[in-house]
């Protein structure tokens, strides 16, 4: 009988992927710009917050944007009315970004003085965690009427992210959304973790997040010099 070989095709594709992440890290590096990878499930409010952050920082930061999306612009052409440079990826049916997707919209940019570049993934709470883009921060975006028990159901995306933000949190008088239970499995899994409540409708946790952000940047500026 012969043998069969199995061939570890995911191990290769990662493999691969992490290669060039370490290229994009290296070129942000050298520009002093901080990235962030932010992900979501569908629908959990990822563009409405990259707006509110936008707003309150462009008089201050230099930021670009780019957004990752199966098709369509409609995301990136919000941002770019806020006159923050945007580039658009349409996977094509892909669920999720990668570290090529990532190299080549940073083709497109202009890296130097650029600060801060936000990376909207493609909205899942599962491939998107596995694949690294060259990042310098996983922020993972959940909302109130997802329900509690996500980090259970998706452990691999929390345990990987640096901030998890739960979204319309001014929602939490209506909902049976166990706050407490929440950051118990949250920290079970990632210790490290930050975890902010946040409202883009009443502004709640924003500033606390935005204060986290400027002291990244500030950090990165270090790295640099």
């Amino acid at each position: 009988m012969m043998s069969v070989k199995i061939i570890k095709v995911m191990e290769d594709v990662l493999g691969a992927n992490d290669v060039l992440a370490r290229k994009n890290r290296e070129r942000l590096d050298r520009n002093g710009t901080l990235a962030i990878n932010i992900m979501s499930s569908p629908g959990a409010g990822k563009t409405s917050f990259i707006l509110q952050t936008m707003a309150r920082l462009k008089q201050e930061i230099s930021i670009a944007v780019i957004e990752g999306d199966i098709a369509c612009s409609i995301d990136a052409e919000k941002v770019s009315e806020q006159g923050i440079p945007a580039v658009q990826i349409n996977t094509g049916g892909g669920c999720h970004l990668d570290a090529n997707m990532l190299d080549k919209a940073l083709n497109v940019l202009d890296l130097k003085g650029l600060e801060l570049l936000l990376i909207e993934n493609v909205g899942n709470l599962v491939c998107p965690a596995e694949f690294n883009l060259g990042e310098h921060k996983r922020v993972m975006l959940l909302s109130l009427p997802e329900g509690d028990d996500k980090p259970h159901k998706y452990p691999l995306m929390f345990s990987t992210s640096d901030v998890v933000l739960v979204n319309k949190i001014d929602l939490l008088p209506y909902l049976h959304f166990d706050l407490d239970a929440f950051r118990r499995a949250v920290t079970g899994l990632n210790p490290d973790v930050k975890i902010m409540p946040v409202s883009c409708t009443t502004g709640e946790g924003l500033e606390t997040w935005l204060d986290w952000l400027r002291s990244e940047i500030s950090r990165r500026k270090g790295v640099k010099a």
